[in-house]
């Protein structure tokens, strides 16, 4: 009788330990795919600003997107897509990012970073090194940044 106790302890164990090591190693190949994906949109973001490229937002901004500048203001994502597509008015001249760190949460990403840029805004000269927190939400399959806010680096 206790043979067969200690033998049913041991499956149940061995199954309950199978259980935390499968979500466990799915949870970091899912961690690792959304950094990977989410350092390609962070970069592709730059790429497309250089190039006024108004299909970036409008792929890559969720509906309910908020931005807050590093200048006190806020911005929607119907008025990035209009700021990108008044190429008279607005202009990315140079622009970098480093220090990009992506911390994984599930459905949703923390992206930070510093950005350097010298560009046009509005007709206003700007040029400036910030320090940039993106938040993505992986919606219908594809990752959506839902806010961003920057400040100006010291």
């Amino acid at each position: 009788m206790k043979r067969i106790t200690a033998l049913g302890a041991l499956v149940v164990l061995t199954f309950f330990v199978g259980l935390l090591l499968v979500p466990g190693s799915q949870v970091k190949g899912d961690s690792s795919d959304t950094m990977a994906a989410i350092t390609q949109l962070e970069n592709d973001s730059v790429k497309a600003d250089l190039a006024n490229d108004v299909s970036w937002p409008k792929q890559n901004l969720s509906e309910s997107f908020i931005g807050g500048s590093s200048f006190g203001e806020w911005q929607t994502k119907a008025e990035a897509v209009k700021d990108t597509e008044d190429t008279a008015h607005n202009k990315t001249n140079s622009e970098t990012m480093s220090n990009l760190k992506v911390n994984p949460y599930g459905n949703t990403a923390i992206a930070r970073y510093t950005s350097t840029y010298d560009s046009m805004y509005h007709g206003e000269h700007r040029a400036r090194t910030i320090i940039c927190t993106d938040t993505w939400i992986k919606q219908g399959g594809a990752w959506k940044e839902v806010a961003s806010h920057c400040s100006q680096a010291k």
